[in-house]
């Protein structure tokens, strides 16, 4: 599910769940207790197995368990999604392919983020999907999009290539498929010589309003946003969905 490596110091976790990383229960609570458990690593690299960083929410596991997989799935995801939001050493994604809808967001709570060149996509088609975003998604977005292209972004669904993406302010380098955790790896060393109380504290100022605010609709836009998850409507738009795109590949 994760297997955890060190380089040059640096800590490297890699996803290996399923053949696209898909974000179910058990990943969530997974990822939640490795972040954990590296409060005090110099430096954290996170990457995806093989040509896929992950492929975000399994759709399939939402659309076959119902209301009950929904109440269990959306306060996991919320849990590890703070937790990367509000990791307090640098946190760097190598972006190693596809980052879809969730995996997406992941990437975006990261320090920073290197992509692979190649035919990797990235993007947020979670309305296509069917379902809204949790806040802390929202939140997560609003970090790394430009305010302009934010709307657009999840509005459109649009995925991007990685130059495209460079482009559009959603990443910050893209290097080759060799080099990528090397260079990854890199940024987290070089994030990491900075006094451990001085980094944590700048990050806190700088993502501190995303916590409020994620703090502060916890219990009103998220209690809205699991029961339209759970909604009939919504199901049904999530089974067709994978009906018409996840079958198909």
């Amino acid at each position: 599910m994760l297997e955890r490596d060190t380089r040059n110091g640096v800590t490297i976790v890699r996803l290996t769940h399923g053949k696209v990383n898909a974000f179910d229960t058990e990943l969530m609570h997974a990822l939640s207790s490795e972040l954990t458990s590296l409060t005090n690593a110099a430096g954290v690299v996170l990457t995806g197995a093989g040509t896929i960083f992950s492929a975000g929410v399994d759709l399939h596991r939402l659309a076959e368990g119902g209301r009950p997989y929904v109440d269990c799935f959306l306060p996991a995801f919320g849990d590890a999604f703070l937790k990367a939001l509000t990791f307090p050493r640098p946190l760097v994604a190598a972006v190693n392919g596809h980052a879809i809808a969730g995996g997406f967001i992941l990437a975006c709570a990261c320090d920073y983020r290197v992509m692979a060149a190649g035919a990797g996509r990235i993007g947020t088609p979670e309305l296509m999907v069917g379902v809204p975003f949790p806040s802390i998604a929202i939140e997560v977005l609003r970090l790394v999009v430009p305010p302009d292209r934010l709307q657009r972004l999840v509005y459109l669904g649009k995925s991007y290539q990685p130059e495209e993406a460079l482009q559009e302010g959603l990443i910050d380098e893209v290097v080759s498929a060799d080099a990528l955790i090397d260079r990854a790896v890199d940024v987290a060393s070089r994030l990491g010589k900075s006094p451990s109380a001085s980094f944590a504290l700048t990050k806190r100022l700088i993502r501190q309003p995303s916590q409020d605010r994620v703090t502060r609709y916890a219990r009103s836009i998220d209690e809205e946003v699991l029961e339209a998850w759970a909604d009939p409507a919504a199901q049904e738009a999530v089974r067709a969905y994978v009906e018409r795109t996840l079958k198909k590949s």
